[in-house]
């Protein structure tokens, strides 16, 4: 005789078992990226894009832990290239880039990095956030090598009257006199760059990988000082010997950024990513449109803002809110 199963008692589930994952997915951000895909769900969910910026003697592979915890987050990422060859040039190619993205942008800079983000940023009204990671922030006639001679702590160079920082070796690209690429000196990329934090075989690949910048890079005078219009966060790591600390308090302290402190070298992403996504991550909450900004209904705002986390041991799916609403 075929048994019949007797029908249970229905019982109310958590909003976080019944809610249809598609849904979840369709009203998070889903169009994460990394050095240029595609970033139109920043438009449609209000989510803002974060273009990080390598600054001299680095490249955007430094990013790569920073860039993993904000996708992590369901911020699509661009990590750009940063030519280095001079910093009108270098801020119109980041200028050009960042005009093919749609909505919000957080624009992030390191060291050299954050000059040219002071440039680019100028005029483009999608940018609503700057983040400096001991980051040179001019004003307008400015050069870096000027800023990170202001006071002392930088160990670019032990001779302040040498035509190129002492730390550094000129190799010739051309026949002119300043046709030449600028590399830390490997001898002293630990000390100048890491302040002798990462372990020696680390430091050494660094050294061995790192990007050269030309003798314009730090020459010439800012155009723009997009920090003048547009909020933004500075960390200042304490330990600095490439800027040099206090000329970064300096710097923070003019743009009026909020600001924060870390004890850490100058290359902060490589020892410190998790202090460097967390200021990041301040940065575009205050990004993000609000309601009224968006014109989104409420409950396509409800669902915008959840994110699902998997609990460790189990799948029991949990929803937690951002914040809704926020100030630019």
């Amino acid at each position: 005789m075929k048994r019949i199963a007797h029908a249970r008692p229905r019982r109310i589930l958590p909003l976080a078992v019944i809610l249809p994952a598609t849904a979840l997915i369709a009203a998070g951000p889903s169009g994460a990226s990394e050095s240029g895909g595609d970033t139109t769900a920043s438009h449609k969910s209000g989510m803002p894009t974060v273009v990080l910026v390598h600054g001299a003697w680095a490249d955007a592979s430094g990013w790569n832990e920073v860039t993993e915890s904000l996708q992590a987050q369901g911020y699509p990422v661009v990590a750009t290239a940063n030519p280095l060859r001079s910093l009108s040039g270098d801020s119109d190619y980041l200028a050009a880039r960042i005009k093919t993205i749609k909505g919000p942008i957080v624009l992030v800079g390191h060291s050299y990095g954050g000059a040219v983000i002071t440039n680019a940023a100028a005029g483009n009204p999608n940018v609503k956030s700057l983040v400096y990671i001991a980051a040179f922030a001019p004003d307008k006639g400015e050069g870096t090598l000027q800023l990170a001679a202001k006071y002392p702590g930088s160990r670019l160079t032990d001779d302040p009257k040498a035509p190129v920082p002492t730390a550094l070796n000129a190799v010739p690209i051309g026949s002119g006199p300043t046709d030449v690429d600028l590399y830390i000196k490997p001898e002293k990329y630990s000390d100048v760059f890491l302040s002798n934090r990462l372990d020696e075989s680390r430091a050494n690949a660094l050294a061995a990988s790192q990007r050269p910048a030309t003798p314009v890079t730090g020459a010439e005078p800012s155009k723009a000082a997009a920090w003048k219009t547009i909020p933004s966060w500075y960390l200042v790591a304490t330990d600095d010997r490439t800027i040099g600390t206090d000329n970064l308090r300096f710097m923070a302290k003019r743009a009026g950024s909020t600001t924060v402190e870390v004890d850490a070298p100058h290359a902060v992403m490589e020892t410190n990513p998790g202090d460097v996504t967390r200021l990041i991550l301040q940065a575009a909450d205050d990004a993000r449109p609000s309601l009224a900004k968006t014109g989104a209904s409420t409950p396509a705002l409800a669902l915008a803002g959840v994110s699902l986390l998997t609990l460790a041991g189990g799948t029991t799916l949990l929803l937690r809110a951002r914040r809704s609403t926020q100030s630019t």
